[in-house]
């Protein structure tokens, strides 16, 4: 097992990367950045000595649309010829523990918001125009997303569609809680938990774009660089979530990313 994370420890208000222990509750400080050669010495310490932040820092987090057959069997759409993609923006990146806050704009509502659990793949090594055989030595790990959206954005103007607004709103963007090296996605289960109850559950493995094919894609879009995530799309199952709730995203052998939601109010601006 290895998993990394990045984390603000306490006693010294230093941001630092870590290994985690066999049962995530002690952290090894890492010497370095975890994309390049890095080592781990000294004492295990205690997790509660940290605060989580995000694993990394991307400088993008690309999403996936309609990457699962189930998905796009229920909502009758057709298997893409190649991985189609929006980017979130930075600001929307968020931590575990964090609170999504749905933005209650005065005298206009963003309608409803849902999240949707993914399985998050992290580039390890910059890919330029890279085949799917060569992409696995550029993939870091894995990680849990909740790619939080303002659904009725996405078609409010009938003649084009806001996907970066829909899903850039500050805090939509939560990913963690770590990066697992090890996990295989073919064996991975992405759960999504709304107030403890389960409502999504779906194997990785009904990709339509797995993940050496979709960085190999996009490697050829654009350059990859070490700490970008990608999204690798959601499954059946999504649902809006409201205040007071938490939602939490499972993926057995990486995580549980969990989140609180909370509403924030903020002024319609006027022209």
């Amino acid at each position: 097992m290895a998993k990394w994370g990045r984390f603000l420890q306490k006693n010294t208000e230093q941001i630092v990367y870590g290994k985690l222990s066999e049962d995530c509750q002690s952290i090894q400080i890492a010497q370095g950045d975890i994309f390049s050669d890095t080592t781990c010495q000294g004492e295990w310490i205690a997790i509660d000595q940290f605060q989580i932040l995000t694993p990394c820092v991307p400088s993008k987090l690309i999403g996936l649309w309609n990457n699962f057959h189930a998905l796009a069997q229920q909502q009758g759409n057709g298997i893409p010829v190649e991985p189609l993609y929006f980017i979130k923006g930075s600001n929307s990146y968020l931590a575990h523990g964090q609170a999504i806050e749905i933005p209650q704009q005065a005298h206009e509502s963003i309608g409803r918001v849902v999240y949707e659990g993914e399985l998050g793949i992290v580039i390890g090594k910059q890919a330029k125009a890279i085949s799917p055989e060569q992409a696995h030595t550029h993939i870091f790990g894995y990680t849990c997303i909740n790619d939080v959206t303002a659904l009725e954005i996405l078609g409010k103007d009938e003649s084009f569609k806001q996907w970066t607004r829909a899903k850039s709103y500050d805090t939509f963007g939560p990913f963690g809680p770590w990066i697992d090296t090890t996990v295989e996605y073919q064996n991975l289960h992405i759960q999504t938990l709304l107030n403890g109850r389960v409502r999504q559950n779906y194997p990785a493995q009904d990709m339509i774009f797995n993940p050496a094919q979709i960085v190999s894609h996009l490697s050829f879009d654009m350059t990859l660089y070490p700490g970008d995530v990608i999204a690798c799309g959601t499954s059946v199952g999504v649902l809006p979530i409201k205040a007071g709730q938490t939602v939490e995203v499972l993926i057995e052998g990486i995580g549980t990313l969990t989140n609180t939601i909370e509403e924030k109010l903020s002024c319609k601006l006027v022209y």
